[in-house]
């Protein structure tokens, strides 16, 4: 007797960190990463920019991969791309992460109309 057991494969499309999205379980991040602001009261929706923009620019692996999976690729996607300022390594790592060339990103452009001094 032949039976099927599809729980065994998974499909390439489907997502392996479900989007839990604003509203849902809020991802636990490093304290460390905002060093700055008052933790225990980042608002992580009216925030959400600022927050996934300090997460890849100080953020661990984990870190990074619970930003994506509260706020969906789309909303990373848009912010990193409009952020203003990213470390050159992260900029190259968030731009592997969502698969985008560096050029399309706000952070590089700006890079490049204001060189910084030769190194002596």
């Amino acid at each position: 007797m032949k039976t099927e057991n599809t729980n065994l494969f998974i499909k390439q499309s489907q997502n392996p960190y479900p989007l839990e999205g604003p509203g849902g379980k809020l991802p636990k991040f490093n304290r460390r990463i905002f060093w700055d602001v008052d933790f225990d009261k980042l608002d992580y929706d009216k925030y959400a920019d600022f927050i996934i923009e300090r997460v890849f620019d100080r953020g661990d692996v984990d870190d990074i991969r619970q930003c994506r999976r509260y706020y969906g690729d789309g909303k990373v996607s848009e912010a990193l791309t409009d952020a203003k300022f990213l470390m050159e390594h992260r900029m190259l790592l968030a731009a592997a992460v969502i698969d985008k060339p560096v050029e399309n990103f706000r952070c590089y452009k700006l890079r490049q109309l204001y060189p910084g001094l030769y190194p002596y």
